[in-house]
């Protein structure tokens, strides 16, 4: 359907090219990808379903495979050039610690900030050529295995849940002005927020499958670990990250879903829609 994928991201969608880097954020041990069928992460299933073979990482790739796409995601990689430095060796984490973020911004204007920066970006992606771009917004942050471990009483974080409305609602005023003003370019939105309300029928949505601690999210998969044998029934691979199971669910809802999860089109009608030459 499309000629290439390109993508950016974090560890939700890395596909190898923080292994050999000198950071923590790395997943290339067992028992991380176990189940490894149409791919590790939720770009896996999507070029799939897009006719693509999987997309190589940035780091792996060569010759003839990058005419397919590149995969650039890099685990705890952000918006912001600071974000994921508790991920980066000692020397840096020690340089760059206690970067005063909360006490500079609030929520709004820390949605502000980052989608200043994220406008930025994009369009220099258009600068380069792109037309076609899926944007993800972001999820239940505060029912993440992660959060979960940080008290007793089992409960999602209100406060964690409650940053990521403004970074979703500049997100989609920023697509709309982006679509106005740069010619020939268009822009969907993946509202991954409501899709996790919708996946929360899994029986087990408050624990990883692999992980240490309270709600498995303490310390998240270690090397060798033994994961959970009903991978099928947790929303939660470890403290962070989806299973395989909910990323294809996930792929196959923005593939050919309705307005409710992604707007103001599908990625399969996307993929069909003609650009008009500038």
């Amino acid at each position: 359907i499309v000629p290439a994928l390109f993508i950016f991201g974090d560890s939700l969608i890395d596909n190898g090219n923080n292994n050999n880097l000198a950071t923590l954020a790395k997943a290339n041990y067992f028992p991380y990808g176990i189940d490894f069928k149409s791919g590790p992460t939720v770009a896996s299933p999507m070029a799939e379903l897009l006719g693509l073979p999987l997309i190589p990482a940035d780091s792996q790739s060569s010759g003839d495979q990058v005419l397919h796409g590149v995969n650039y995601a890099s685990a705890a990689a952000g918006i912001l050039d600071i974000t994921g430095r508790n991920f980066q060796r000692l020397p840096q984490q020690l340089s760059h610690a206690n970067y005063p973020t909360r006490s500079q911004y609030n929520s709004q204007q820390y949605a502000d900030l980052l989608t200043q920066q994220y406008t930025r970006q994009l369009t220099s992606l258009y600068n380069l050529g792109a037309r076609k771009f899926i944007l993800n917004g972001i999820g239940l942050m505060g029912c993440i295995p992660s959060i979960l471990s940080q008290n007793t009483s089992g409960r999602c974080s209100d406060e964690v849940n409650n940053l990521v409305v403004p970074f979703n609602a500049n997100v989609n005023t920023m697509m709309n002005s982006l679509t106005a003003t740069l010619p020939g370019s268009k822009f969907i939105y993946i509202d991954v927020r409501r899709m996790f309300q919708d996946i929360l029928s899994f029986t087990v949505i408050d624990r990883g499958c692999c992980g240490i601690g309270r709600n498995s999210g303490q310390i998240t998969c270690l090397p060798f670990q033994t994961p959970c044998m009903n991978r099928k029934q947790y929303v939660f691979w470890d403290a962070f990250h989806p299973t395989e199971e909910v990323n294809i669910i996930m792929a196959r809802k923005v593939f050919s879903g309705g307005t409710d999860v992604v707007y103001p089109m599908n990625i399969q009608q996307l993929a069909t829609l003609s650009i008009e030459p500038n």
